[in-house]
């Protein structure tokens, strides 16, 4: 059994690319949640909200020839991966490319652009728009390959789209490649693009938020007034690497992995499972070898529906208890669906790393039918712990749970 440790991080979000940048959203309750005038367009789309990325431009030296094989959610990975390499101080390092770096990496799909022009061809017969680098785009591992060619990774590719957790499982089979000896290095992480598509998918279930004409305002959280979700965009990398190995050559150490589980329901597709959420969360402490008290704070997945509101924070209250300090980032991101996990993973680690936890934005009046759980709201909180746990959750009935460790800066 090796040690896992964080020796880079990186990531794209609707507040910033940079932990300073996204900190100071944090700590000014900003939202990263806009009305999106493109989507009127779409007659039966009822929510015209969502989380974009407002700024992103690729960097110059992303040329035709690199980029032709990238939509939107592959050219977020790749230079969230990009970052995150130089962060760690391995890009353009020969053992990137020697076979002892492995990528684990989620989307919920590929680029929709991409995806409708295969459909424009099955519905009108005409495939004009397609060529040789649409499937590259369009298929559900692009954004691992593409990074495994940008970088010439040649070590194992899991791509985990898993919907909400894809890019949490990214993080967790990372950390077991490397735990259980199958590799020294892995890049791990999630990206998703925003599209009115995938919008469409909660609005069929009455999931999605309508406060069109108050966008800061929602989602909320674990609020009793929440009326649904926010769907963004984003990508985050975290390069994962065995202790011993970053040790050797003097990496930094930003947090230590020590506990992941996953399992699924097994009973519904889409209505989430109390029993097994805490399930999720005790094999994560099991894996860590770890009571439920040696954890400083929980970041919740906390989408602002009612079913997984509710569901989740009975499972962590029944765990932690009353004690237990708990927020949700996505009042200020939306829920960036396959970026979540690892988006979620690095800024609880940053968090800890700054002795500061964000509240969860939009949290006026917490719903009476939610777990008993320290819910921050109302500005942050200082707060220092050795231990925090992310969890998230999908649609299959996916659960999933990570507990980081702080180590010393």
């Amino acid at each position: 059994m090796r040690r896992v440790v964080v020796t880079g991080m990186a990531g794209i979000t609707s507040l910033g690319d940079s932990w300073a940048r996204i900190s100071d959203g944090l700590r000014k309750n900003t939202s990263g949640i806009r009305r999106m005038p493109e989507w009127d367009r779409f007659a039966d789309l009822n929510t015209r909200l969502g989380g974009p990325v407002p700024d992103f431009v690729p960097p110059p030296h992303y040329t035709r020839k690199v980029t032709r094989t990238m939509g939107r959610v592959a050219l977020m990975a790749t230079c969230a991966t990009e970052r995150a390499l130089s962060d760690a101080g391995l890009l353009d390092q020969p053992m990137i490319q020697d076979g002892r770096m492995g990528i684990a990496y989620g989307s919920c799909s590929g680029s929709t652009d991409a995806i409708r022009d295969f459909g424009t061809l099955l519905m009108t017969g005409s495939g004009g728009k397609i060529n040789a680098t649409t499937y590259l785009r369009m298929m559900a591992h692009t954004a691992a390959v593409n990074i495994g060619l940008r970088f010439g990774i040649k070590g194992r590719v899991i791509p985990t789209t898993s919907a909400c957790t894809s890019g949490s499982q990214g993080v967790g089979y990372a950390y077991e490649s490397i735990k259980f000896g199958k590799q020294k290095l892995m890049v791990a992480g999630g990206a998703e693009e925003l599209c009115a598509s995938q919008a469409a998918v909660f609005d069929t279930l009455f999931a999605t938020s309508l406060k069109n004409d108050a966008p800061t305002t929602t989602p909320a959280p674990f609020d009793a007034k929440r009326d649904g979700l926010v769907l963004g965009e984003g990508a985050c990398t975290l390069i994962l690497e065995d202790y011993e190995h970053a040790q050797a050559r003097g990496a930094p150490m930003y947090a230590e992995i020590v506990g992941y589980g996953a399992n699924s329901d097994g009973d519904h597709a889409v209505h989430p499972n109390t029993q097994t959420m805490e399930t999720a969360m005790r094999l994560a402490l099991d894996d860590a070898g770890l009571p439920p008290e040696s954890i400083g704070y929980v970041c919740a997945h906390g989408t602002a529906t009612e079913q997984g509101d509710i569901a989740e924070s009975q499972a962590t209250g029944r765990l932690f208890g009353t004690r237990m300090p708990i927020s949700s980032l996505k009042g200020h991101f939306g829920h960036t669906l396959g970026a979540c996990g690892a988006l979620e993973s690095w800024l609880s680690i940053e968090m800890m790393r700054h002795d500061w936890f964000a509240p969860t934005l939009n949290l006026n009046t917490l719903d009476p039918r939610c777990g008993e759980l320290d819910y921050l709201h109302n500005g942050g909180r200082a707060l220092q712990c050795e231990h925090v746990m992310n969890n998230n959750f999908a649609f299959g009935g996916i659960n999933t749970s990570l507990i980081f460790r702080r180590l010393a800066k």
